[in-house]
């Protein structure tokens, strides 16, 4: 058994042995445990992944005459002044709302622009009162312009996070990357084995008041991170699915630009990559194990994103060695692989911190107590409950067609039934297309005869028990005015047409 204080005098002899977790894996794999145990002193990880819990408390001083600023924009991105009257706080994943910045900019891009001491565009506009008469006011400020600027971030560093693939026809734009139709890749984010938390996974060491590398600085944890979830399935004392999360804070002007980065992931926003390392002390056998772990014995999940839903399906379970390879055999087929944070980055950080704590720059401290690692589950947010697909499927059943029928015999049946859609089917009801009306009057004009020709055959659809506002905005995304409904085999079970959608809204009115 060693404590923090007697690591902390040998760090002050300069005595102190301290490693990185890759190190750690490879010294256990030499001597074993306990003499790893009683050799090494700190272990250093680090993880520089998207973390879009993140955001900044900003002090911009008071104007004269004052102002209680009660709308805040900065360069287009509004942030919250609902604190006093010239604090805001900015999420990294608020968009912005002006027409003249491009898209991909928004509240991370902020944090990293103020961090790189650029100049920010502020306007700012309130109601009046007494005590503050100033109604509007803009300006240009830099990170040296603030009074503070304090980094608070309410979730960082999960424990271990899902891999994501998508089972859907079509492309679909996610906080996980670009995720092709039909499994055609595998997304992941986390350091493995580097990763801070996974080193510690019941948080012997890691509580409230613990330093932290945080951008470059050295930042603290403020207590256990929204969504801090204990109660899951562990392997070799791993959390599988996603677990522990961590609250952060640290001083944004001793930030460096090199440690931060703002992303925008297309078609759902602005996120941004925040590195952390955490210092693991080796107090006991235990510590020495914990810190060894290897890629291979770190498992996760694949889940579906194509399924909209809060408890995605697991498509399989892997490990981050498996992951890191580059391709996973997925249904009988090789998968290829790309992460969604940066490994080099990762180990990067490990080394900086391990150099910064020999050089006597960085603090080991205890905290002021361990973060929860018991007892600690999600609960989802209560809602009324939402009408389903299922619930407005047409009772009839839904006519379809085969590649065996010529374009004359399903147009016969289009104009018999008053239908402008109708699926391509296999023998047992696997859609292989659509064709429309649209399609039949191309083909006669054509002289075309094979409905295969004519068909479409990356079809968008949706299952049946999502909810009529999931599919109804997907209707409008491909701007399409049908969507077949399919089960979970992907056997058709109906067609649903914007008139449907209309009249179940109408109703609901």
């Amino acid at each position: 058994m060693k404590t923090i204080e007697e690591i902390n005098q040998k760090i002050d002899s300069q005595d102190a042995t301290i490693i990185t977790a890759l190190e750690m894996t490879d010294l256990v794999d030499e001597i074993g445990t306990k003499q790893a145990a009683k050799e090494v002193d700190i272990v250093t990880t680090g993880t520089f992944g998207a973390m879009c819990s993140s955001g900044a408390i900003l002090n911009f001083g008071h104007t004269d005459p004052p102002i209680k600023m009660n709308k805040t924009i900065l360069n287009g991105v509004e942030a919250y002044s609902g604190l006093a009257a010239v604090d805001a706080y900015i999420g990294a994943g608020q968009i912005n709302n002006d027409p003249y910045i491009k898209e991909n900019y928004g509240g991370a891009h902020v944090i990293e622009d103020l961090i790189n001491k650029k100049e920010i565009k502020l306007k700012t506009e309130s109601y009046t009162t007494d005590c503050y008469p100033l109604k509007k006011m803009k300006t240009t400020i830099t990170i040296d312009d603030l009074n503070q600027a304090i980094m608070l971030n309410p979730r960082n560093c999960y424990q271990n996070y899902a891999a994501a693939t998508n089972s859907r026809n079509e492309t679909i734009k996610t906080y996980m990357g670009t995720l092709l139709p039909n499994h055609g890749n595998i997304t992941y984010s986390s350091a493995g084995a580097l990763s801070p938390l996974l080193n510690d996974p019941y948080f012997e060491t890691i509580g409230p008041g613990t330093n932290i590398f945080l951008c470059g600085a050295q930042g603290q944890i403020i207590s256990e991170g929204t969504q801090h979830v204990t109660e899951t399935e562990r392997y070799k004392d791993v959390p599988i699915s996603n677990a522990g999360t961590i609250m952060v804070t640290g001083n944004m002007k001793e930030m460096q630009p090199e440690y931060i980065k703002a992303a925008a992931m297309p078609d759902y926003g602005s996120t941004l990559y925040v590195a952390i390392g955490i210092p693991i002390p080796i107090l006991n056998e235990d510590m020495a194990r914990y810190t060894s772990i290897k890629e291979e014995d770190i498992k996760c999940n694949i889940v579906d994103y194509g399924i909209p839903k809060l408890n995605r399906p697991t498509i399989k379970q892997t490990n981050y060695k498996e992951l890191r390879s580059g391709k996973i055999e997925l249904n009988g087929e090789e998968i290829p692989t790309s992460p969604m944070s940066s490994y080099k980055k990762s180990i990067e950080i490990a080394e900086e911190l391990k150099n910064r704590i020999e050089k006597q720059t960085f603090t080991i401290n205890t905290p002021t107590r361990r973060l929860k690692h018991k007892g600690c589950i999600q609960k989802p947010l209560k809602m009324k409950q939402t009408k389903k697909i299922k619930d407005i499927l047409p009772t009839t059943p839904t006519k379809t067609v085969t590649l065996n029928e010529n374009i004359k015999t399903i147009a016969e049946k289009l104009i018999k039934n008053n239908i402008n859609h109708v699926p391509v089917t296999t023998k047992d009801k696997k859609i292989l297309g659509i064709i429309t009306s649209w399609d039949i009057t191309k083909a006669l004009t054509n002289n075309t005869t094979n409905p295969e020709k004519i068909m479409t055959k990356k079809v968008i659809t949706a299952y049946e028990d999502e909810p009529i506002d999931t599919v109804a905005r997907r209707l409008s995304k491909h701007n399409i005015s049908a969507i077949p409904i399919i089960n979970k085999t992907k056997q058709i079970k109906g067609l649903i047409t914007v008139e449907d959608i209309s009249r179940t809204y109408s109703n609901k009115k």
